[in-house]
């Protein structure tokens, strides 16, 4: 563990370094967070049902999107893994005195905690400063964030073992687009980040239930919110655990396999 955790730091460490594109992150993201807010504003308006989420909590919602993207977004991707897979310089990382899973399993929650560290605190500073009713607003209670600082570590973790299959696949496919393409979608659209669930119909929540892809955005900010009480945020920590472990367990279970067929040529 101690060589995971020196990649941990040290990655996190350069990745901190990268301060002028996390301001140019911050102004992209609190664009769209304003113009995503606009768009549910007027669909709010001109809805002739109550929706099941209130557009208090909606916001807060979007606001936690844009702050925490690093932690919830698919199609955030490490070239140079990539580029180790396909051109066959695999062959050093086979060599390190540590395992590929966990190894790659740090740089990546690195790479996700760095680009968050940067971006989260300016765009929630901003979402609490702004004039209603685009303003964020606190938890209900202090239960509610104890739940919600849990939810968000575990849907992180959920998130990396998840985007590990992305760089399994590679082995298979040899096409990281394709590859981080299906994952980004797929993913993405189940978790809550395109349509926050609560504003899909019943039968594709029901679906989304059975999926670990809302554990990552939609449950850890509906908790956030209060949209999910307490007693019931407590039953969905204990599911991103379970999930954690089997995602992590398959995953090093498939990369294992796919290891025993790589055939790397050359001089």
């Amino acid at each position: 563990m101690k060589t995971y955790y020196s990649v941990l730091r040290l990655r996190l460490k350069i990745g901190l370094q990268y301060r002028t594109a996390a301001w140019a992150g911050i102004a992209t993201q609190f664009f769209f967070g304003i113009i995503q807010i606009m768009v549910f504003e007027a669909f709010y308006q001109h809805s002739a049902h109550t929706p099941p989420i209130s557009l208090k909590e909606l916001i807060t919602y979007l606001w936690l999107q844009q702050a925490f993207l690093a932690f919830i977004m698919l199609w955030f991707r490490d070239n140079e893994l990539f580029n180790l897979i396909t051109s066959g310089n695999i062959a050093y990382e086979l060599c390190r005195p540590a395992g590929i899973y966990g190894y790659w399993f740090a740089r990546l929650l690195s790479q996700r905690l760095s680009s968050a560290f940067l971006r989260c605190f300016p765009i929630l500073l901003i979402a609490f400063c702004i004039p209603e009713p685009h303003r964020m607003t606190l938890p209900p209670s202090w239960t509610s964030f104890v739940l919600f600082l849990s939810a968000l570590v575990l849907g992180l973790l959920v998130l990396v073992a998840i985007s590990m299959f992305i760089y399994i696949s590679v082995f298979v496919t040899m096409s990281p687009a394709g590859s981080t393409l299906i994952f980004a979608v797929v993913g993405e659209f189940f978790s809550g980040i395109i349509i926050p669930i609560p504003l899909m119909p019943e039968w594709l929540q029901k679906v989304t239930g059975w999926l670990p892809f809302h554990l990552t955005a939609d449950f850890p900010f509906r908790v956030y919110s209060g949209h999910i009480p307490p007693p019931e945020a407590a039953m969905g920590v204990l599911a991103q655990i379970i999930w954690l472990v089997l995602l992590v367990g398959t995953g090093m279970f498939a990369l294992k396999k796919v290891l025993r067929r790589v055939v790397v040529q050359g001089g």
